[in-house]
């Protein structure tokens, strides 16, 4: 949860920060642009860091300076410090997250595990509903550097608990030989393959829809929508709610309902939803709650549904790999979600239906690699029938 946790909490201090350290809107977007640089850079290590090492100690490392970075966004007094130690959280901040999914991966297989990687998924959700709501709280109470001390108590509480309840899922026999030569190989070996491609990104662009509200939340709530810096909630519990209701229904029906027809039907909800969120923004002038937050969260219910069978199918791609196979995942995700926080939310966050338009482009993109992965996949199970074991009608 910290992950999130560090990008929504200070969403509604924007005005705040931006007003003290002399930085305008764009500016102030690039807090976001340098942590996810960082954490998609950083990405790139976790997980091999967590195959050679293993899982506890890569992530009790990484909440250990992921406190140092939070105590130095907190007394940063001008806008290059705020940057540089945002940028120090992103590279720390990956370990829930990529090494995570690694560790389910490690104790858990096929329905059980989707199940898990389900629940986590929910317990994940939490995070951006929460996380803008109680940084508005503590902007009443105190000013804004009150939520980097809040995030630094949150990850060494997180420290404390790993370190004391979390086994090691990654014994040394079977961890990887940390050798930059190997990595490399490896990397080139895993970011090569086919499906590990068409699977990495239909998950990085379909959440990628969702990801530029999220960016785009200080000016979709406040300037779109005419709400203040306590009112994030009306834009973040409807979507997280929808995701929390997706991870619910893909743990429950897991080993009823086959994983690939489950994402078929997460990636059709999220196809409804782009299409009800253009057709609203089309007939209003000014966009308003609820309505225009419900197509979010139909399309944060069809993530969530679609999300952790891609993640598996990615994972079972390489069993002794999992760590790296996670973090070129991530990787790629991250660097999408850069991408729109740094450039696209900036030309789109002015208006409604530029939003609703540029996530349905992420969603047709996101849903055109799935349907290249089946259609591949179908074709790669397809044995040419012999001619002798025909019957004489079907000849």
């Amino acid at each position: 949860m910290f992950g999130p946790f560090s990008i929504d909490t200070l969403f509604p201090a924007f005005p705040q920060i931006g007003a003290q350290l002399g930085a305008d809107k764009l500016a102030m977007q690039q807090t976001i642009s340098a942590y996810l640089l960082a954490y998609a850079g950083m990405s790139l290590v976790h997980g091999p860091l967590s195959d050679a090492l293993g899982r506890k100690r890569v992530i009790l490392a990484g909440l250990g300076v992921f406190v140092l970075a939070s105590l130095g966004c907190a007394l940063a007094t001008t806008l290059p410090q705020l940057l540089a130690f945002r940028a120090l959280q992103g590279l720390s901040a990956g370990v829930g997250l990529i090494v995570g999914r690694a560790v389910i991966r490690d104790v858990l297989h096929g329905h059980a595990a989707q199940r898990l990687m389900s629940q986590v998924s929910m317990i994940f959700g939490i995070a951006p509903a929460v996380a803008p709501i109680l940084g508005g709280w503590l902007l009443g109470w105190q000013r804004w550097p009150a939520i980097f001390w809040f995030l630094a108590a949150f990850a060494a509480l997180l420290a404390l608990a790993v370190w004391r309840a979390l086994p090691e899922t990654h014994p040394p026999p079977a961890r990887l030989p940390l050798r930059s030569r190997s990595l490399l190989r490896g990397y080139l070996g895993i970011g090569r393959h086919p499906r590990f491609l068409r699977l990495s990104l239909a998950a990085g662009f379909n959440f990628g829809a969702l990801f530029l509200y999220i960016a785009s939340a200080p000016a979709f709530v406040l300037d779109l929508l005419g709400l203040n810096e306590r009112q994030f909630g009306w834009f973040f519990i409807p979507m997280i709610a929808g995701m929390m209701l997706g991870a619910f229904v893909s743990g429950r029906v897991a080993g009823r309902i086959d994983g690939r027809r489950l994402a078929n039907l997460g990636f059709a909800c999220s196809g409804v939803a782009m299409l009800l969120d253009i057709g609203y923004n089309l007939g209003v002038a000014t966009p308003a709650v609820p309505w225009a937050v419900l197509p979010v969260s139909l399309h944060a219910f069809g993530i969530a549904l679609a999300f952790p069978v891609i993640t598996l199918a990615i994972l079972d791609l390489f069993p002794r790999q999992r760590g790296s196979a996670s973090s070129l995942q991530a990787f790629f995700g991250l660097l999408v979600n850069a991408v729109i926080a740094g450039v696209l939310s900036p030309l789109v966050s002015a208006s409604g239906l530029h939003l609703a338009l540029g996530a349905a482009a992420f969603v047709l993109v996101g849903w055109l690699f799935w349907r290249w992965e089946g259609h591949s996949w179908r074709q790669a199970l397809r044995v040419p029938e012999e001619p002798a074991a025909l019957e004489p009608s079907e000849l």
